[in-house]
């Protein structure tokens, strides 16, 4: 592995991170069979480690732990938050105090990851998504005070738009707060649109970037076709995944990689840590012949022609539809937000 510099932070991570969405009840429930495939990836040079308390209701982070015994110091270790905008889960029940982004639940949350970790700090504690029911400035204070207390090294945000990036490093230098380092949104050749905006301001204030999702959850692996039967169970539970727009993108970039001599995983994630804006892309690997398939392309690079074709297929900037879980700003969700009272609306 070529390392990269995370950001402005001085830390070396590799282009390749291991995300471990998958690992847990929702992924792959066997224990034994998760570590061994995040041993696998750290002897093959990758050194990041993603996880997150929702992911499967903390088991992913407890099977991370257990991993980590006696290789903690090698592993850039990155976790989040339970987000307020998911359901609530066993350990939260219905108590809305027990996600999202406010002092109350950050200094829980912290406590809870660093025991099912098996560790004394992270190194990398992000927002899973932005809470608009919480000031910045708090969210910042409080993960402020998780830093000087030498429990995380860094701080990072998910899924924020452009202007809330702003807005927080802003909030950071009024304050006299620690700010965000890193910013993890979803991009992958289907989903662009974080080219405009969020990677130029993001390398304007020094953050480094880790992707998640350049795989567009599966439709970049070859494996789900336009009009064939085929991977049914996720494409009934993702509308993304029955999205026709997106499908016939596929169906025009699996010329491409055949061209190129690649495998669809191969081109897509050569694609996504091909920008210059992008430190690192997470993949989450369910099976050991997954994180060998993603081990396999990790020198693959691609030529201009290659970017050019993809270009014209999706313009650079842009967006073919949206997943599921990608973060929609309260503005565009919530009518009240977006239309006036019935009785206003014919107002001169």
């Amino acid at each position: 592995m070529k390392y990269r510099t995370l950001g402005r932070t001085g830390i070396k991570v590799s282009p390749y991170a291991l995300g471990a969405m998958m690992f847990g009840a929702i992924g792959n429930p066997d224990h034994d069979d998760s570590i061994r495939i995040i041993h696998k990836a750290l002897d093959a040079g990758i050194n990041v480690i993603d996880t997150a308390e929702i992911y499967s209701d903390g088991e992913s982070e407890e099977i991370v732990g257990q991993a980590l015994k006696g290789r903690r110091d090698s592993v850039v270790l990155a976790t989040k938050m339970r987000p307020r905008a998911l359901v609530a889960t066993r350990d939260s029940a219905e108590d809305p105090n027990q996600r999202g982004n406010s002092r109350r639940w950050i200094v829980t949350a912290v406590e809870n990851s660093l025991r099912r970790l098996q560790t004394d700090y992270i190194d990398l504690y992000q927002i899973h998504r932005p809470d608009p029911d919480t000031g910045i400035e708090e969210t910042l204070s409080a993960l402020s005070d998780l830093i000087h207390a030498g429990k995380v090294r860094a701080i990072g945000s998910s899924s924020m738009p452009a202007s809330d990036i702003v807005e927080a490093q802003w909030a950071a230098e009024r304050r006299g707060l620690e700010r965000f380092r890193t910013e993890q949104p979803t991009y992958s050749i289907l989903n662009r649109g974080i080219e405009a905006e969020v990677l130029p301001v993001a390398e304007r204030y020094g953050m480094g970037i880790m992707v998640w999702s350049p795989l567009a959850q599966g439709l970049l692996t070859g494996r789900i076709r336009k009009g064939q039967q085929s991977d049914l169970r996720r494409a009934a539970v993702f509308s993304h995944m029955r999205d026709e727009r997106r499908l016939d993108a596929v169906e025009q970039i699996i010329p491409v990689a055949e061209q190129a001599g690649l495998p669809m995983t191969h081109l897509a994630m050569a694609f996504a840590i091909a920008h210059p804006g992008v430190t690192s892309a997470l993949s989450g690997p369910r099976t050991m012949e997954q994180l060998d398939d993603l081990l396999s392309g990790a020198e693959v690079g691609l030529g201009d022609d290659v970017l050019d074709q993809i270009d014209k297929i999706v313009p650079p900037g842009t967006d073919i539809g949206q997943l599921d879980m990608a973060y929609r700003p309260p503005a565009t969700q919530r009518l009240d937000l977006r239309r006036r009272p019935a009785g206003e609306r014919n107002a001169a």
